[in-house]
């Protein structure tokens, strides 16, 4: 039986690294295996930017996949929570009845979509941000150097 609760849960906390799908879709799933790889490579951005400083392109181009990808795993949470039973049970535990307690909501399940809704969002907002700022400082560089 699997849990919308602990799915939702899986999805905010363990998301980028593919916890949630491994728990729904078993060890098979690709995408579960294939999740933890854009988190690496935005922690590596991050690596990037405390070595060698704000002005590293591929700090600005690798730090947004991170975001977007924390972003993306918690809209997967406030899916999963917002989920109805029937239609949860339906999904992943076909061999249960339609109101099975797995697939019910509670207290937790509020709390991850509540807790992933600010986090998703702060952190989609702060991606979108950090990308175009360093996008436009860019440009503006490269400007300036075609002018010269």
């Amino acid at each position: 039986m699997k849990n919308k609760t602990l799915a939702a849960w899986l999805a905010l906390i363990g998301g980028p690294l593919g916890l949630h799908r491994l728990y729904l879709h078993g060890s098979g799933d690709l995408l579960g295996w294939l999740l933890p790889v854009p988190t690496a490579l935005g922690l590596y951005g991050l690596e990037r930017v405390w070595r060698n400083g704000l002005d590293d392109l591929w700090s600005w181009l690798l730090i947004p996949l991170l975001g977007f990808t924390i972003a993306g795993c918690a809209l997967t949470a406030i899916v999963y929570g917002l989920t109805s039973p029937e239609k949860w049970n339906a999904r992943y535990n076909p061999s249960a009845l339609p109101d099975a307690a797995s697939g019910n909501s509670n207290w937790a399940t509020i709390g991850a979509i509540v807790l992933a809704l600010l986090l998703g969002s702060t952190v989609l907002m702060s991606s979108m941000v950090w990308s175009v700022q360093h996008y436009f400082e860019y440009q503006i560089e490269e400007a300036r150097k075609i002018s010269q």
